[in-house]
């Protein structure tokens, strides 16, 4: 089990969580790939206001838009000591949203797969986890009461209608000052997302 290794990292820490500055995604055919970043040397991400995620017809909801938000890139920021929030860009096809994170590191990807209900994102959630090598089941506490997996590089979580996958596969590790692997790192940005989502 790759959770205990998360000893000393806080677990829920938002508050105030919102659909805030990230990549626009507009329109029924939306499929666009869009950056933002945030101001070197700022120390936290900024946007303009033509930057704030808008939950459109067609498009991703305001839950999987969270994804590409500010609170999410000030959580990367302060786990990885990073200098200046991180870019990202944004793709919507399937009812699938992407968020690729530009870290000095590599690359980093947040997505959320939005379902018709609560068992269509279950039996999408087990599909996933059956073809994923080195799946091993988060239990206890520190799946927050809903089903999730874990890899060395990701964690997969179901939600309601939402199936929220991190993936930090393409980043070195350990990761920052503090040292952390990529399984932790993924998992304290897996629980920030859930955490929003359940304010």
């Amino acid at each position: 089990m790759l959770v205990p290794a998360l000893a000393g990292l806080s677990i829920l820490v938002l508050a105030g969580c919102g659909a805030g500055p990230g990549t626009a995604v507009s329109g029924p055919s939306a499929s666009v790939s869009a950056s933002h970043s945030g101001d070197p040397g700022a120390g936290t991400p900024t946007a303009s206001p033509t930057d704030i995620p808008v939950a459109a017809a067609g498009g991703p909801s305001a839950a999987a838009l969270m994804v590409c938000s500010m609170e999410i890139q000030e959580k990367i920021v302060q786990i990885l000591a990073l200098a200046s929030a991180p870019g990202n860009g944004a793709t919507w096809a399937d009812k699938l949203f992407t968020c690729t994170y530009a870290l000095p590191a590599g690359s980093f990807v947040l997505s959320v797969k939005e379902a018709a209900d609560p068992d269509a994102a279950h039996a999408y959630f087990q599909d996933v986890q059956r073809s994923t090598a080195g799946a091993a089941p988060i239990e206890g506490l520190a799946n927050l009461g809903f089903p999730a997996f874990q890899t060395p590089t990701s964690a997969v979580f179901v939600k309601d209608n939402f199936v929220l996958t991190v993936d930090a596969v393409a980043l070195p590790e350990p990761l920052g000052p503090h040292q952390v692997t990529r399984a932790a790192f993924a998992y304290q940005v897996a629980t920030t997302v859930l955490a929003c989502w359940s304010e």
